[in-house]
């Protein structure tokens, strides 16, 4: 069946989370393709005030999608144009910079962990070679040294003794020359032929930036109505096509070069290799799209998804599909499974619904509107309430006075009742209890 299997995988790895701006819920599904090659990034709590959410849709491999979510956030956090405030110019220096880091030998080992194609002997010499003694925490490096930077360190003479006793002399003194004579095999290493599409929403208070390249996509629901944060970048767009040509490439039957159906991308190196040229001219490059929008009370919820869910539903059929789920289910990663289910196809017979599928839906709180207080209350309105219990307070007092009219009885300045035909000490006493009872009730 090629590059599909016989029956899709339909196992679904979720997750959800919250803050006190948001809640989302995120899915990803590998389906009919043999690989999975989709991954995904989510930090509500990038700082105190930022969220990150990623989706990165690979081709050829899943190296550089699992590279893209291990490392751009950290990129775009690492940036000065970030702690500047300058979201977007951070997402684009981190886009560029994905690329930049792919290269050369440490970029090549660490492709060579996250991929499925690993030279495993080669791989393994390497990596315990290259390996950092600190700076590394769960996988995650506080920096990306070059190699002379490596060779400085002094990290090559420290594991050559380990390879000295495992290994062999003669292995290693013949290893560590060539290693010394080249900065280590891979060192020119120019990046990945595979590749990755990158769509990243930043919401940062009310502000929401989207950096995309490639065809996954960001929708946010306005009202019901799906507003989309992202273009899909393909090669029969008009200022596409002409950056293609421009440097040196062509398009067949909606391919770049007759081979990628995407005109940006991250990795894709074999694209990128005009040296007059800067990274944001290749014929395919990582340069993103930037978009910003300033959220509002209209706005409900935002969606992150690859092209898996946009081959089967437009941006609408998304939104209104969400809306819809959103009345019976709260768990916003089970509404993720449904959407999967619902574009799953029966067969691959006509392709469509046969890729893997990542979602992430994010859904924005809105703040609890507490009524003014008094001391906030116009003027106006403090003056109409104390005029209002005034005159109820009077129509209370005189209830009593009305009841004793009606009663025959009159109120004495000592607050003692008498009977007009009648006072005596015994009808008085009895017109007491009755004012006592009133007062009371008043």
């Amino acid at each position: 069946m090629g590059v599909y299997l016989s029956s899709p995988k339909t196992d679904k790895a979720s997750q959800d989370g919250e803050n006190d701006r948001l809640r989302y819920g995120l899915s990803s599904m590998q389906g009919w393709r043999t690989t999975m090659e989709d991954a995904h990034a989510a930090y509500p709590d990038l700082d105190s005030s930022t969220s990150f959410f990623g989706v990165y849709d690979g081709h050829g491999g899943q190296a550089v999608s699992k590279f893209c979510a291990k490392y751009l956030h950290e990129q775009v956090l690492k940036h000065e144009s970030y702690l500047s405030g300058d979201l977007g110019t951070s997402l684009q220096k981190a886009f560029l910079r994905m690329d930049e880091m792919m290269r050369g030998q440490r970029g090549w080992r660490e492709l060579s962990r996250l991929g499925d194609n690993v030279e495993k002997v080669s791989g393994m010499i390497e990596g315990l070679i290259w390996s950092p003694r600190s700076g590394q925490v769960n996988g995650h490096f506080d920096d990306w040294p070059d190699e002379e930077e490596c060779v400085k360190t002094g990290q090559w003479f420290w594991l050559f003794g380990i390879f000295l006793i495992t290994v062999g002399g003669i292995f290693v003194l013949e290893n560590f020359s060539l290693h010394l004579a080249s900065k280590g095999p891979h060192s020119g290493f120019d990046g990945p032929n595979c590749g990755s599409t990158a769509c990243v929403a930043i919401i940062r208070n009310n502000q929401l930036v989207v950096a995309n390249a490639g065809d996954s996509r960001c929708v946010i629901s306005r009202k019901g109505q799906a507003y989309e944060m992202s273009k899909d970048h393909k090669p029969g767009l008009e200022v596409e096509r002409e950056r293609i040509r421009n440097a040196g490439g062509f398009i067949v039957v909606g391919r770049v070069n007759g081979t990628l159906n995407l005109s940006r991308a991250i990795g894709d190196t074999e694209f990128k290799q005009n040296k007059k040229l800067p990274a944001e001219q290749q014929i395919v490059t990582a340069n993103p799209d930037i978009k910003t929008v300033e959220l509002c009370d209209d706005d409900e919820f935002l969606v992150l998804a690859c092209d898996g869910i946009w081959d089967c539903m437009s941006s609408q059929q998304l939104v209104d599909y969400v809306h819809e789920q959103l009345n019976t289910e709260t768990k916003l990663s089970v509404i993720c499974e449904r959407v999967f289910s619902r574009c799953l196809a029966p067969n691959t017979n006509g392709g469509e619904g046969c890729d893997n599928m990542s979602m992430i839906l994010v859904q924005f709180k809105r703040p609890v509107q507490a009524g003014p207080s008094a001391e906030q209350q116009p003027t106006s309105s403090r003056q109409s309430m104390e005029e209002a219990s005034l005159w109820l307070l009077h129509l209370e007092k005189n209830r009593a006075k009305i009841c004793f009219s009606i009663c025959g009885l009159h109120l004495l300045p000592d607050h003692r009742a008498a009977d007009a035909g009648d006072v005596t000490d015994k009808g008085n006493n009895r017109n007491m209890v009755l004012w006592k009872k009133m007062e009371y009730a008043s």
